[in-house]
């Protein structure tokens, strides 16, 4: 089994966070959520149904499963590469945001799409496992908060070049906006690594017998799929990756569609981002203090009750919902389903689950576009998006059982310790 040796644990705030979470504005803002900001454009441009522009979308999040899903294998075959499996993807990652933007039809930007899925996924637990092995136990959560909060940032910055990028006087104004920011991660994964052989964090790895490794693997899904343990927390995921991915798909087609003119539009969308600014402060704050399934369904279900401002035709309400969204249910979700999977699993399988449960959250994102497309064609966007309330609804139900669980197991612990 591998282990990290560190000379010190850092605080929840350090260089390494901080280029952490400058990583994760283009692992999560830039080479995904943009796609739903830029889609107006790219649909003027190159044309196609919501349904052909959804299935684009869930291309990339095919290739996100596929990379979720050979991360551990690739750990297990290289478990003392895994900064360097890191450096090779978050770098692959910025040059294929790049390429994509030499795409001139659906089979081109969908490829795309699909390897900064693939290389997304890996940079997405790597990125988060190796920040998080350097951070004082007590403080992950706010550090999970703080990575995370990259997210934010990057969707608040691709709604301030919406104007560029949705209005009709500017063509191809996405594929300049989408080399910007692969040029932006590239210099992200070159810092990120900059600090990490500063402050000289080791890999270091121990010889097991196979039949250890085999015993591991069981261990591991045992402790992920037993309804006592973790079941109910990845279910709780899976939905929140389900719904929320509907809502940042095709809300800007909505508000485009509505007439809203695409400064108002941009703005919306800085506007959620900025609200998840304080989300992952938040968050972190609220899950070292109430590390419960309970804290993270309270935020879902705020999400799911905001997502219904679109059903009002006003645009403030729909604003208002859209920040009440980046505020406690866009960031908050995965930190907190990181910080609880963390406090559950131990450090040298946690990349391993890590990896597990993003998988079913991307299974989530790849069911949620090619859903969310059916229904817009069949029903409008308004009813689409607002579809999304009900697999976050869903999903917050599943965070509260999940809270039943360890409260009831937290019960048993202290009658047996008296």
């Amino acid at each position: 089994m591998g282990g990290v040796v560190h000379d010190s644990y850092k605080s929840a705030f350090s260089w390494i966070t901080i280029w952490a979470s400058l990583l994760f504005a283009v692992i999560l803002g830039f080479s995904r959520l943009s796609y739903g900001l830029f889609l107006p454009g790219i649909q003027r441009e190159m044309g196609g149904s919501y349904g052909e522009l959804g299935m684009l979308g869930t291309l990339n999040f095919i290739g996100y499963l596929a990379g979720t899903l050979c991360l551990p294998l690739l750990i297990g075959r290289f478990p003392s590469r895994k900064h360097t499996i890191n450096r090779v993807s978050c770098t692959f990652l910025g040059i294929a945001m790049i390429g994509s933007v030499f795409s001139h039809s659906f089979i081109q930007l969908g490829l795309w799409r699909f390897v900064i899925g693939l290389l997304s996924a890996f940079a997405t637990v790597l990125v988060l496992s190796i920040a998080m092995d350097s951070v004082q136990p007590n403080q992950r959560g706010m550090a999970s908060g703080f990575i995370w909060l990259g997210g934010s940032a990057g969707i608040m910055i691709t709604g301030l070049l919406a104007p560029y990028t949705i209005d009709p006087s500017h063509m191809t104004g996405w594929r300049y906006a989408w080399a910007a920011m692969g040029i932006f991660g590239i210099c992200s994964s070159i810092g990120f690594e900059a600090v990490i052989r500063r402050d000289k964090i080791e890999t270091t790895v121990r010889k097991i017998e196979s039949n250890t490794r085999n015993k591991e693997h069981v261990n591991v899904y045992k402790l992920l799929f037993s309804p006592k343990k973790l079941l109910f927390l990845i279910g709780s995921y899976f939905f929140f990756g389900w719904g929320y991915i509907i809502y940042f798909t095709y809300l800007i087609p909505f508000l485009v569609n509505q007439g809203i003119p695409s400064l108002y539009a941009g703005l919306i969308w800085c506007g959620i981002g900025f609200a998840g600014l304080f989300n992952g402060w938040l968050g972190g704050r609220a899950i070292d203090r109430w590390p419960s399934g309970y804290t993270l369904a309270t935020g879902l279900t705020l999400g799911a009750i905001g997502v219904l401002g679109v059903i009002t035709n006003s645009i403030i309400l729909t604003s208002l919902g859209g920040a009440l969204i980046g505020l406690v249910s866009f960031i908050t979700p995965p930190l907190m389903t990181t910080a609880l999977l963390r406090r559950k699993v131990p450090n040298d399988i946690y990349a391993t689950c890590l990896s597990i449960t993003t998988a079913f959250f991307a299974t989530g994102q790849i069911i949620g576009p090619l859903f969310g497309g059916w229904i817009v064609d069949r029903f409008g966007l308004q009813f689409g998006v607002t579809s999304s309330s009900i697999f976050m609804a869903i999903s917050a139900a599943l965070a509260c059982i999940y809270g039943g669980i360890q409260q009831e197991l937290e019960t048993q612990n202290s009658l047996r310790s008296k």
